[in-house]
């Protein structure tokens, strides 16, 4: 996985706007889905974060979309933690969905500092 810190800070972004944190009862899972117009992003993040999975482009129901999923290993031992590094950047909202999965699943993370939502400025 490449840690370019421009491809970090994207897929951060990508996931708090667009994400799912969850899982299938068993395992966790990370899921995001988006309109094909955006196949230029799920290339992105392929490459640059390549133990997920990319599915599509699925077309029904009147929409068209791909989807990647994180799962396994990948989810466990790398982006987990590399969200964990990041989780300052969350906001509260994202921060407790992740937090939720990661409880859910048992996936143990060291401790992170408080989601961008939970600070407040100096007075």
């Amino acid at each position: 996985m490449t840690e370019e810190p421009e491809a970090v800070g994207f897929l951060i972004g990508v996931l708090a706007g667009e994400g799912h944190f969850g899982g299938d009862g068993r395992q966790p899972q990370v899921t995001l889905r988006m309109h094909t117009r955006h196949q230029g992003t799920f290339e992105l993040i392929d490459r640059h974060f390549p133990g997920g999975r990319l599915y599509g482009p699925y077309h029904h129901g009147g929409r068209s979309y791909f989807q990647w999923s994180a799962r396994g290993v990948f989810l466990r031992s790398r982006l987990a933690p590399l969200i964990q590094r990041h989780r300052h950047l969350l906001d509260t909202h994202v921060a407790a969905r992740f937090d939720a999965m990661c409880e859910r699943y048992a996936i143990a993370l060291p401790a992170a500092g408080p989601a961008a939502g939970d600070q407040r400025p100096e007075p």
